[in-house]
């Protein structure tokens, strides 16, 4: 068997699987004959302009290989209808697509090695049938609509239904709205949202300079001291959204359903976009939290922080004065971010194939507005007197 995958978390999860007892998971699972053999490739196949990769690429890259079966791991979300499509399977090609977001994002390589089990499973299964239709005895050809609890799959219930993908036979798919949950994890844990406070220079820059001014007035020190828990939790989970909405819109991340992009599906990438910056400011408010704690306690002395609060202090009286401080700079990193660029921001939001997605979406939209502007010029643009 042969795993094509994505370069980044695809390549990872196929390298793990093919490091950690993937074959005698198949010996083990579908049985020992013939022997399995797994080999792993990273690229990147072609979609087409409906954004799915086509199966035949893949059969074609597995009769090149000489592998007898392939799957690929990809990281672009699959949807059939309104429900997440976990994998496709082509019997004719013996060709495989396991979409990554619909698989979850916890036990994210044992519930691809128990989605792989399944589809090679159903392979043979198909195949035996077809053996014995051509022996003589007609087995029960054709594809019958399942629905089923999947073994291992966190108790999902999964739809196993004719496919929308050309060139498939039958695609999995989660049902419920845990399924459709379960997709915007996937595609929120695909954007990676810790990598966000790198590529994010001056807004961090801008945030941590307002933290640290903060931390040296003794004028905000008195205001932490004053305000309850409940309110410094208020004042945090409002300076995080304020700041990932100001992304969100300054980059100009929010997409707009039109003809090209039906209200569902922008729905589901608006969510993955709002919540991976939403999780990335957190991780940005983490770091800063802790980095200002550590320099708030090694510059400001105890004796005089207790002079000016007239109390004993603790770590709680120095986190509580933080806790404000950060508040405040991350709303401050906010007007820093609009000196990073609206392609750095992208890079940190978006994983490799959603920006793959998204520029395919431009260039669509683009060419359909360059269409109807010579629709409506005859003339092709051309004025000769």
């Amino acid at each position: 068997m042969g795993v094509v995958a994505d370069p980044g978390l695809p390549a990872e999860v196929a390298a793990a699987l093919a490091a950690h007892g993937l074959t005698e998971h198949l010996a083990a699972k579908i049985g020992p004959r013939p022997r399995w053999m797994v080999e792993t490739v990273t690229a990147v196949l072609p979609v087409n302009d409906d954004g799915i990769v086509p199966l035949s690429k893949l059969a074609t890259v597995r009769r090149r290989e000489g592998w007898d079966v392939a799957v690929y791991l990809t990281d672009l979300p699959r949807r059939s209808g309104t429900q997440p499509v976990v994998a496709d399977l082509s019997i004719t090609h013996a060709v495989a697509l396991i979409s990554l977001p619909a698989v979850g994002w916890v036990r994210l390589r044992r519930c691809v090695r128990d989605v792989v089990v399944y589809l090679l499973r159903r392979l043979t299964e198909e195949r035996r049938e077809h053996d014995r239709a051509d022996c003589g005895h007609p087995g029960e050809m054709g594809h019958r609509r399942r629905l089923r609890r999947f073994p291992g799959y966190l108790g999902l219930m999964v739809r196993e239904d004719a496919s929308s993908h050309p060139d498939a036979d039958f695609t999995l798919a989660l049902t419920g709205w845990h399924g459709r949950a379960r997709l915007l994890f996937g595609m929120v844990r695909d954007n990676r949202p810790w990598v966000l406070v790198p590529h994010l220079a001056s807004a961090t820059a801008a945030a941590g300079a307002a933290t640290a001014a903060g931390i040296f007035y003794s004028s905000v020190w008195g205001m932490a001291e004053a305000l309850p828990l409940w309110r410094l939790a208020l004042i945090m989970a409002a300076s995080v959204t304020v700041m990932a909405v100001w992304l969100l819109i300054y980059n100009h991340l929010w997409e707009r359903p039109d003809d090209l992009h039906p209200p569902a599906e922008a729905v589901i990438y608006n969510l993955s976009t709002a919540a991976t910056l939403l999780l990335g400011v957190a991780c940005m408010y983490g770091l800063l939290f802790v980095t200002a704690l550590s320099v708030s306690a090694l510059v400001i002395d105890p004796g005089y922080l207790q002079s000016q609060l007239r109390h004993r202090v603790g770590i709680r009286d120095y986190a509580t004065v933080v806790w404000l401080a950060s508040s405040i700079g991350v709303v401050a990193g906010a007007l820093g971010s609009s000196l990073d660029g609206e392609e750095a921001v992208r890079k940190a939001a978006y994983s490799r194939r959603e920006r793959e997605r998204q520029e395919r979406n431009r260039l669509a939209t683009a060419s359909a507005a360059t269409a109807v502007a010579h629709a409506d010029d005859p003339s092709g643009g051309s004025h000769d007197r």
